[in-house]
C-alpha cells in the first residue's frame, strides 16, 4: 500500500498512512458491529448508548493527562504499547463472545479500556504528521489520510462489518484485534517521529503542564470558539445518533445490513468533502463554510426526525458528512499551523476534551432522552439545541478565513525533514 503514497511524503509517512488504512477497517468494523452486538442484548435505548459513552468517557476523564503524557514520552513507543494493550482487550471480548458469556457490563468494560488507550495513541499520534512531513506537504499529506479514513472507515468496513457480525458475531472484534496488532508494528519501525520532551520537563508536575495546555487554546480566540462550538455541537449530535441503530431498525425498518449500508453515506459524503475543501475554502472562505456547516446540522436532525424513509436520511446524511470533512479539514490546518511543537499534545488534548468530552455527554444524555420519549423525539431535541449552538457560534467564527491567510498564520511544521515539533 506504501507505494501509492507520492514520494516527496517519505518513506515513514507511507508506514504511518498503512498503518493509518489498517487500523481505520479494524475501528470501522467494530464502529458498527458493537451496536448490533448491544441490541442483541439489550433493546433499552439507555443500555445501547451506554456502550457509546463506555468508550468516550475516557476522554472527561484522562484526556488532559494523557495529553500531558504525550508530550513528555516517547510517542511512537507509547502508541505502539497502547495499540498492543487494545488488541488484547478487543480479543478478549471476541473469545468472549464466540465462548457465549458476553455481557453489556462486559462489552462497557472492554469499550471503556478501548476508548482510555484511544486518548493516549491518538493524542501521540496526533503530532507525527507535522514531524514527518514537511510545512509545504502538509495538505497533501492530511488529504490523504482524510480520504483513507473516508473511504475504508466509513465506507468499506461499515456495510462488511455488518456482514462479518451476521457471519459470527465474533469476527468483526477478531478483526480489529489483529488490526491493533498490525498497526503496532508499522508504527514501531518509524524513524522521524517526535523526540520526547526535554528531560525538564519530567520534573515539572502534570499539573503544572496541564495547566500549560489550558491557558494556551484557551488564549487562542480561534481555537477557543471552535473548541466551545465543538463541545455542543458534539453533545447535540451525539445525543441523537448514541440509539441510531434502534432508530436505523425500528422507524426506518432497516435490518442489519441495511443499518450498515445506510451508515456508508457518511462515506459518501465524506469523501465528496475530502476532495472539495481544498477549493471550497479557496473559493468560499473558511467563516463561511463553518456557518454553513453549522445550518447543515440543524438540517440533518430535522429531518431525520420527520422522515420514515432511508432516502432522504440518507442523502442528508451524505450532505451532513461532506460539512464534516469541510470542517475538519480546516480545523486540522488551522491547528498544525499554530501550535507549537513541544505544546501540541497538551493543546491538542484539550480540544480533544471539549470535543469528545461533549460526545461522551451526548451519547449519555441522548440514551435518557429516547428512554422516556421516544427515539424520535431525540432528533427533534437535537435539532433545536443545534439551532442554539448555531446562534451562539455564528459571531465567534467570523475570524475563522483571515486566520487561514499564509500571511496570518504562523507555520508550526518543518520546512524540511523531522523536527522538534507536532
Amino acid at each position: 500500500m506504501r507505494a501509492l503514497v507520492p514520494a516527496r511524503l517519505g518513506a515513514d509517512f507511507g508506514k504511518l498512512w498503512t498503518a493509518s488504512a489498517v487500523s481505520n477497517l479494524g475501528d470501522g468494523v467494530t464502529m458498527v458491529a458493537g451496536p448490533l452486538l448491544v441490541s442483541t442484548l439489550t433493546t433499552d435505548p439507555a443500555a445501547v448508548a451506554g456502550a457509546v459513552f463506555a468508550q468516550q468517557l475516557p476522554w472527561l476523564l484522562f484526556a488532559l493527562i494523557s495529553g500531558a503524557w504525550a508530550d513528555r514520552l516517547d510517542r511512537r513507543r507509547l502508541v505502539v504499547a497502547v495499540n498492543v494493550v487494545r488488541a488484547l482487550a478487543i480479543a478478549f471480548l471476541a473469545a468472549s463472545i464466540a465462548a457465549g458469556f458476553v455481557s453489556v457490563p462486559l462489552i462497557y468494560a472492554v469499550f471503556f479500556v478501548l476508548g482510555t488507550g484511544e486518548t493516549l495513541a491518538d493524542t501521540a499520534a496526533s503530532a507525527f504528521v507535522p514531524s514527518i512531513v514537511a510545512e509545504r506537504n502538509l495538505p497533501l499529506a492530511n488529504s490523504l489520510l482524510g480520504g483513507t479514513f473516508t473511504v475504508i472507515n466509513q465506507f468499506a468496513a461499515k456495510p462488511f462489518g455488518a456482514w462479518l457480525f451476521a457471519v459470527a458475531a465474533a469476527l468483526p472484534f477478531g478483526l480489529n484485534a489483529a488490526s491493533f496488532l498490525a498497526s503496532a508494528l508499522l508504527i514501531a519501525v518509524l524513524r522521524t517521529v517526535p523526540p520526547p520532551a526535554p528531560p525538564a520537563s519530567a520534573r515539572r508536575s502534570l499539573a503544572v503542564d496541564i495547566g500549560a495546555g489550558l491557558r494556551f487554546l484557551w488564549g487562542h480566540r480561534l481555537l477557543r470558539s471552535l473548541a466551545v462550538t465543538m463541545a455542543f455541537g458534539n453533545l447535540v449530535f451525539c445525543a441523537a445518533f448514541a440509539i441510531f441503530v434502534l432508530y436505523a431498525r425500528s422507524v426506518l425498518g432497516l435490518s442489519s445490513f441495511g443499518y450498515g449500508v445506510l451508515l456508508t453515506a457518511f462515506a459518501v459524503g465524506g469523501l465528496l468533502g475530502t476532495f472539495l475543501a481544498p477549493w471550497l475554502m479557496r473559493s468560499v472562505g473558511a467563516t463561511a463554510l463553518l456557518r454553513i456547516g453549522l445550518l447543515i446540522e440543524v438540517g440533518l436532525h430535522a429531518t431525520l426526525a420527520a422522515t420514515s424513509d432511508p432516502w432522504p436520511a440518507a442523502a442528508s446524511i451524505v450532505v451532513f458528512s461532506i460539512h464534516a470533512a469541510v470542517w475538519g479539514t480546516i480545523v486540522v490546518t488551522i491547528r498544525q499551523r499554530t501550535v507549537p511543537p513541544a505544546m501540541y499534545g497538551r493543546a491538542t488534548s484539550v480540544y480533544a476534551l471539549l470535543d469528545l468530552g461533549g460526545a461522551a455527554i451526548g451519547s449519555l444524555s441522548g440514551g435518557l432522552v429516547a428512554q422516556s420519549f421516544g427515539l424520535v423525539a431525540t432528533f427533534w431535541t437535537a435539532a433545536a439545541a443545534m439551532v442554539l449552538v448555531t446562534v451562539a457560534a455564528w459571531r465567534p467564527l467570523g475570524i475563522a478565513t483571515a486566520a487561514l491567510k499564509p500571511s496570518a498564520v504562523p507555520s508550526a511544521g518543518p520546512s524540511a525533514g523531522p523536527s522538534a515539533g507536532g
